[in-house]
């Protein structure tokens, strides 16, 4: 069986940051760490497509429907280029973990500007999904504030090593190397983990 690597992503509006791990899960090599756009640098509106202006919900469903065909081209061609990274060596995706702010329901939401928000939260972490999907990649999707405990959980080991080998990671890419590398990072780390 060909080596392979987990993928983790930290979702953000319009992109997000991706560390790939080769394994196995009980040893990990920090392999690549990058942006994914999923958003078009050239058309500003589509980091936002629920936003029409500042504090303003996007309300014409025609350009709504636009802005999320673009984004989902982004995707699309943003995952192809991650998986065929030559620093990944031809190896396998094994899986991948998503790492979201929230996973709230828009029609729960009642101020149109905080909908507006979780509308894109929704369709960034959606479209990224469905792009690795695309591609025969499994994905989970983790939200931030219970990383923590699920990756001791799925790793079966304390907070205190999984922060001190992601720390590890980040000396062997290189930076930058924050909170959302990090994270990224655990998540690849979890997706390693045998089903």
């Amino acid at each position: 069986m060909p080596a392979s690597f987990g993928l983790g992503f930290r979702v953000k509006s319009g992109y997000a940051i991706a560390v790939a791990l080769g394994g196995p899960s009980t040893s990990p090599a920090p392999l690549v760490r990058s942006v994914v756009a999923l958003s078009d640098p050239n058309v500003h509106e589509t980091r936002q497509p629920y936003h029409d202006g500042f504090g303003t919900a996007q309300e014409n469903r025609a350009t709504i429907a636009r802005l999320i065909s673009i984004v989902e081209r982004c995707a699309s061609k943003s995952v192809d280029a991650l998986l065929a990274d030559e620093r990944l060596g031809g190896r396998a995706c094994h899986a991948a973990g998503l790492v979201v702010g929230s996973v709230i329901d828009p029609a729960a939401v009642g101020n149109p500007h905080i909908r507006a928000h979780a509308s894109e939260g929704r369709l960034f972490r959606t479209t990224l999904e469905e792009a690795l999907r695309a591609k025969g990649v499994a994905c989970v999707v983790v939200v931030e504030k219970k990383l923590a405990v699920e990756a001791a959980k799925t790793l079966r080991r304390s907070a205190a090593d999984i922060k001190g080998t992601v720390v590890e990671f980040g000396r062997a890419l290189g930076g930058p190397w924050r909170a959302e590398e990090k994270t990224a990072a655990t998540a690849a780390w979890m997706a390693l983990v045998p089903d």
